[in-house]
């Protein structure tokens, strides 16, 4: 049995349950809404935005040491690539992990979940709903490489004979962060569940 059945719902800012005709919360006023509103649509832009950033974040320079032998640009997977053959295996799986496979895992994720909403897929609702709140969870994981340019940046600094700074990379991949993490907040879990048999008629 679903709140929506019952004819009930939610506030979205103080959580106080209310009858489903009721425009304004009773508690604090707020306007009600039974689903976020234009949320496949917010949802999707600010996927397919992510996704077409996603390209240039790894293929564009994320950092630029400078010493005094040498001037290097480096991208995700070439600072993956020296710091697994300087030996910092460990650390290079980690940055590997949550700067590139994280947000290609989440933009599949979360477009197979639009996807399954469109098509109105009434199978799997329990498995969706905690794909969408592991996905919910694990996003601002990714910016740990932002970090650790930001990190490593502040420390060459307190070298004099050494510098490094960000480079056009960053910009694209925190913004690729950010609008995953955008469509995640967008998209309106309860439209997975509207498509069973027992919630049509609601």
């Amino acid at each position: 049995m679903t709140a929506r059945r019952l004819r009930l719902q939610p506030c979205p800012v103080c959580r106080r349950v209310n009858p489903m005709k009721t425009k304004y919360c009773s508690r604090c006023y707020t306007v009600l809404y039974q689903r976020q509103i234009d949320s496949l649509s917010r949802s999707w832009a600010f996927l397919l935005a992510a996704a077409i950033l996603y390209i240039p974040a790894n293929v564009l320079p994320v950092i630029q040491t400078s010493t005094l032998l040498q001037t290097r640009d480096d991208t995700i997977f070439s600072g993956v690539a020296q710091l697994w053959n300087t030996g910092d295996w460990d650390l290079a799986l980690v940055i590997f992990t949550a700067s590139v496979v994280v947000p290609l895992v989440k933009i599949v994720s979360l477009a197979f979940l639009l996807l399954s909403v469109h098509l109105r897929w009434s199978r799997h609702a329990i498995a969706r709903t905690r794909l969408y709140r592991l996905l919910n969870f694990v996003g601002h994981w990714s910016m740990l490489d932002v970090f650790v340019v930001g990190l490593l940046a502040g420390l060459v600094r307190f070298n004099p004979y050494a510098q490094a700074l960000p480079r056009p990379g960053v910009v694209a991949f925190g913004a690729v962060v950010i609008l995953t993490m955008l469509a995640t907040m967008a998209f309106d879990p309860r439209l997975i569940w509207d498509a069973l048999p027992e919630n049509i008629d609601g």
